[in-house]
Parts: structure tokens; C-alpha cells; sequence
């Protein structure tokens, strides 16, 4: 089949987290069908973290706000189309509203292991056989990587911290206070800090900015999530909660030091990245104390 197969319409996930953790869905695709160019089905959220595929054809965004939570509008945007192969890693039933020869769905899925990244590849496990499962991946251009170099250029040379201290999920939020502490205890050890976010997380990130000794950049709101990327790789650590800037912290090989609520590690810890972590017992990160935080952090500046 994989010789055959010259289009590929891929049915991906909404949060940038889990958009992340589906690159390696796409790589092993294009190992299987090199001959092919990828559609892929994405949420405004996380489609840009596709725009540099190099095997990509076009991004189709599927609006949730629309009639049928979009599916109407999906399936005029296709229509013309006929796939020879979908590949659904949603679990709505999208790959049938569609033209193709070939589906391969989660109702049809091996999954390779406990971690959301196996479970992905288990939808295309006939594809993959038992080939290595690849890393996680950002695709980026020297566009976002000169944007990252002049926005830093001021800070000094040296081990650069990159801090996420917001979430849209509050039980994920680890205390401003907590987070003032935990720098100043590696004032010596750290020349920079690099924060990160949304702008809705922007009154947070300010807040820590104004109040920091050590040299300090804040780039929450300045940034799309490809710029975030090129930024987030030239950090020595990654500090924040579980979250899509997490994912890309390990997608562009930073370690990163992180705080989970919500969610298990095992299932949700940046793919195969060097990374430690921290878990709430009552699925809030408040718990978590900056004594706890600064034993990972300091583990991972001595490993750098």
C-alpha cells in the first residue's frame, strides 16, 4: 500500500500539547509513504506548529464555533478530494466523512505503550511496525530563529531559564511567590531569565518580571508558538507547569523542570526529553513546595 499511497489526509488533535505529540505520527508517516503530501486537519490553536513540514500540503482548520462543531464546513473544504489514505487520531468519527481508500482510525489502534505519544502511534501501528518511534519535532526557519536571537540578544551570556509561570487551568498554577523564591536561590548559578506565555498570562509574567534581580526578558503575548520554540531552544531549562510550552521545550531538546496537577507523567511527560518533575497529591500545584522544585532544578543545572 505504502507505494501507492500519493495523499494523505491527517486528522489531528486541538491542544498545542497534543499537536506536538502527534509529529511523530506525521514523521512516520512520510517514512512510509516518502511519495506523499500530508493534509492535515487542525484546531486554530496548533496549526501553525505544522506550517514548516516540509511534507505537508495545507493546513484545514476545523472550526468548533460552526454549525455540527464544523464538520459540515470540513467536509465542503474536501469534498473534491479523494485520499488515498486518512489517518484519524480524534476519536469523533471525522475519517468517515470524507473520501478515501484507506482508514486508519483509533478504533483500530495498537498502541505501543502507556504514554499518549504510543497511544497516537498505535492508530497507524500497521504503517509503523516495530521501527523506533521518533522524537517529538518543531519544524522551524531561520525566520523564527532570528527573531529569537535578536529578541535575547541583550541578555548576558551564560545559563538562561526559560519560566512559564501561567496556565489557563488553575490547579496548574504553581504560586508567584514560589516561583520569586525558587530564582533567588540560584541567583549565582543562573545569568537570565526568558518569560514565556500567552497574553492572557501576561499580568502574571509581569508581575514576576518587575520583581526579579537577575537580568529578565519577558516575551508572554510577543510571541507565536513557533517563535516561542526558537526562543524556549536556547534556554539551559524549561520551569513551568505541564503544558503545550512544556511539550515544546522537549520537542527542541531543552530540559525542562516540571509541575504536574491534573495529569500523569507517565502519559504526558515531554517525549523521551530530559526532564524532571514534580507531582501534586491533591491536583494542585500549590502543594508543591519551592524546597521540593529547587532540588530537580538544581539536579538538572549540575547535568547541563
Amino acid at each position: 500500500m505504502e507505494d501507492k499511497v500519493k495523499s494523505i489526509l491527517l486528522v489531528s488533535l486541538s491542544c498545542v500539547g497534543d499537536a506536538v505529540m502527534t509529529t511523530p505520527v506525521l514523521q512516520s508517516l512520510h517514512d512510509s509513504c516518502p511519495n506523499a503530501k500530508v493534509d492535515v486537519i487542525s484546531d486554530s490553536r496548533s496549526a501553525i506548529l505544522y506550517t514548516h513540514c516540509p511534507y505537508k500540503q495545507k493546513i484545514i482548520l476545523k472550526d468548533k464555533s460552526k454549525f455540527l462543531r464544523g464538520a459540515l464546513d470540513l467536509i465542503s473544504k474536501t469534498r473534491k478530494k479523494n485520499y488515498d489514505l486518512i489517518v484519524d487520531l480524534r476519536t469523533d468519527g471525522l475519517a468517515y466523512l470524507f473520501k478515501g481508500k484507506t482508514r486508519l482510525t483509533k478504533w483500530g489502534s495498537r498502541p505501543y505503550g502507556e504514554h499518549a505519544v504510543e497511544n497516537l502511534m498505535g492508530v497507524i501501528s500497521k504503517l509503523h511496525g516495530n521501527r523506533r518511534i521518533h522524537d517529538t519535532c518543531v519544524w522551524l526557519t531561520d525566520q523564527e530563529e532570528e527573531f529569537a536571537e535578536e529578541a535575547l540578544a541583550f541578555l548576558p551570556s551564560g545559563a538562561w531559564v526559560v519560566l512559564v509561570p501561567g496556565n489557563l487551568d488553575q490547579r496548574k498554577v504553581w504560586p508567584e511567590q514560589n516561583y520569586l523564591k525558587l530564582i533567588e536561590s540560584f541567583e549565582d548559578k543562573i545569568d537570565g531569565i526568558i518569560l514565556e506565555g500567552s497574553l492572557l498570562e501576561k499580568e502574571c509574567t509581569d508581575s514576576i518580571a518587575s520583581k526579579l534581580k537577575v537580568p529578565v526578558i519577558n516575551m508572554a503575548g510577543k510571541t507565536n508558538l513557533l517563535q516561542a520554540a526558537a526562543v524556549i531552544k536556547r534556554a539551559a531549562v524549561f520551569v513551568g507547569s505541564d503544558s503545550g510550552l512544556g511539550h515544546i521545550a522537549g520537542a527542541v531538546s531543552t530540559p525542562a523542570m516540571l509541575f504536574f496537577s491534573v495529569d500523569r507523567p507517565e502519559r504526558v511527560l515531554p517525549w523521551r526529553a530530559k526532564a524532571e518533575f514534580l507531582v501534586s497529591e491533591d491536583e494542585n500545584t500549590r502543594n508543591i513546595t519551592v524546597n521540593e522544585a529547587a532540588a530537580k532544578l538544581d539536579k538538572i543545572l549540575k547535568s547541563i
